[in-house]
């Protein structure tokens, strides 16, 4: 299985101490402020379970980040199949859930270049994506400063919820591997 080291922090695989935390960050209203709902304990556990699973199925999926600095479990990054239909599928999505302690700090961008990079120099992928709901600027922005780019063609309604729900709309961002290695030369 594939981890990636940052300056600041590591991206490993899950471990069962890391659950209680993980549960902590999933019942957190403000973490969670642009999902459906707050997670449980069964369900985050639930979660962080599938998450092991796509490991298991794709030999990559969403990292467990760690700080370097004491160890400490802060939350998730990677590389996601997606597991929904979509105009835009079969697609990678790569996406980040940071505990809110470590906010402001960069590390989420650090976190998610490492992913991105990985995705496109190690695994060979053509594309990612990555879709929020409209008001969630910090991820927006995040997606922007990872160099994807604003799909508006791509906006859509979230499958699993309902098309009135306020949360249903989303915008998509998508990066290529073409433009990724554009990147690197800038």
């Amino acid at each position: 299985m594939i981890e990636l080291q940052t300056p600041r922090l590591l991206l490993r695989q899950w471990r069962d101490e890391d659950l209680a935390d993980f549960a902590a960050l999933n019942g957190d209203a403000e973490v969670m402020r642009h999902f459906p709902v707050c997670l449980d304990r069964a369900q985050s556990d639930a979660l962080a379970e599938r998450i092991r699973a796509h490991f298991a199925q794709y030999g990559y999926g969403l990292w467990a980040v760690e700080r370097r600095d004491g160890g400490a479990f802060i939350g998730f990054t990677g590389l996601l199949q997606l597991s929904f239909t979509a105009p835009f599928a079969p697609a990678v999505e790569i996406g980040w859930r940071l505990a809110r302690a470590h906010w402001g700090q960069g590390l989420a961008l650090e976190a998610a270049r490492a992913a991105r990079d990985c995705a496109f120099a190690e695994l060979g992928l053509a594309q990612l994506v990555s879709f929020t709901v409209p008001a969630n600027l910090r991820s927006r922005a995040l997606m922007q400063r990872l160099g994807l780019r604003r799909d508006e063609q791509g906006d859509f309604a979230h499958p699993r919820l309902p098309a009135d729900h306020p949360l249903s709309a989303h915008v998509l961002y998508r990066l290529s591997r073409q433009q990724w290695q554009e990147l690197q030369h800038d």
